[in-house]
């Protein structure tokens, strides 16, 4: 099977691997470089909507590197892991300054760039330059444990590297196959050698590697690759603040490091175990839970200016997300000012809700904020 695979995979992507997508077939190693990285965590559908937006934009490097943080957030807004977006801008940065523009073909100058690891460098090397260079993501740890076999839970180091070892192994001779062996990978653990539903075990389709795969041959193919039991995500909640003034709505940047990093969100308190009930409850009095709700959202800020200017509070909905390790529950709570106060934080600022579109913001804050400019005819609606 080591000696043909490359082989029988490069065959069956030309009969049954996905076709058309607009990031197969170029070289530019900027193209493959932004489809990469929108693709981790993505599904395909959409970035078959996003990429070609964000390729107008942004259209090569240079443009990317000179743009505004904000202006990168705002188009990757949606998407979620919005490190990514902060990684490819400094990423964009560092090819200007360290490499004058162009990317390096070299894997392993590849991987020192931010936000690309091993398996990313290896599929821009592969493509864009037809290096002879392996790939390990979620679907080709799947596919190598299930055909040859290998027990033991991917984030051992050792299971780890004995997949590298053998996704080395299985790469074409021919450097001019890389690509289409890449996407080929690719393409038969996200469509054929899927986690719940393999074809194998459908009956529909004959898989190409059905008598020489071990999971197939050992009735293992739902078991491999071994997977880690993960432990019941932990649950919070938090206040929000969505504080108005005329047609503007007061926003405040997230710090790089925290989930939304760096994207502009509404102003929110710590977050708290779900146990532990919320400090404000609507049966306080207007005056008390709003200088409570201000001291908990925006506690370095002095609250008696804002506290005179408010006109009402009320209490609005409460969002639920969910993010990979763990689910929030937001509680929104709808405040008018009659002045635009002026806070000391640069991080604080209002925002007229036609120019929205301009920020990026976190999704669910998005859609929240979308129905209010709707609801006022103003312009939230990209």
């Amino acid at each position: 099977m080591i000696k043909h695979f490359a082989t029988k995979l490069i065959a069956w992507h030309g009969k049954d691997g996905r076709q058309g997508l607009p990031w197969q077939s170029i070289r530019d190693p900027y193209a493959v470089w932004v489809s990469e990285i929108m693709l981790q965590q993505t599904q395909v559908a959409t970035v078959l909507e996003r990429y070609p937006r964000f390729m107008k934009r942004f259209p090569n490097v240079k443009r990317l590197a000179a743009a505004p943080v904000d202006d990168v957030l705002a188009e990757w807004a949606g998407l979620g892991y919005y490190t990514r977006a902060r990684n490819l801008h400094a990423c964009a940065k560092q090819v200007m300054l360290e490499f004058g523009g162009k990317f390096p073909e070299d894997p392993m100058l590849l991987e020192q760039l931010k936000g690309i690891g091993r398996s990313t460098a290896g599929a821009i090397a592969a493509f864009a330059f037809h290096e002879r260079a392996p790939i390990l993501d979620a679907n080709v740890k799947r596919i190598l444990a299930r055909l040859f076999g290998v027990d033991g839970a991917i984030q051992e180091k050792a299971v780890n590297e004995e997949l590298w070892s053998l996704a080395k192994t299985l790469l074409p001779k021919n450097s001019s196959d890389m690509p289409v062996y890449t996407q080929a990978l690719m393409d038969f653990g996200a469509t054929w050698c899927t986690s719940r539903k393999p074809v194998c075990l459908s009956g529909e389709r004959k898989c190409p590697f059905e008598k020489e795969c071990q999971a197939n041959l050992s009735d293992q193919v739902l078991l491999l690759p071994r997977k880690v039991i993960k432990a019941k995500s932990p649950e919070f909640n938090c206040d929000m603040l969505l504080l108005r003034h005329g047609d503007s709505v007061l926003l405040q940047r997230r710090p790089d490091k925290a989930i939304w990093g760096g994207l502009w969100s509404l102003p929110e308190s710590a977050w708290r175990s779900k146990e532990k009930l919320s400090k404000l409850s609507v049966s306080n009095s207007a005056a008390f839970t709003a200088k409570e709700l201000f001291q908990l959202v925006l506690p370095d800020e002095k609250t008696a200016s804002v506290l005179k200017s408010f006109q009402f509070i009320e209490q609005g909905v409460e969002i639920k997300h969910i993010f990979t390790h763990r689910r929030l529950w937001m509680q929104i709570w709808h405040v008018t000012s009659s002045d635009a106060v002026k806070f000391s934080s640069d991080n604080l600022k209002w925002v007229p809700l036609r120019q929205l579109g301009k920020y990026g913001l976190p999704q669910p804050i998005k859609l929240l904020l979308q129905g209010l400019s709707l609801t006022r005819g103003d312009g939230l609606r990209n």
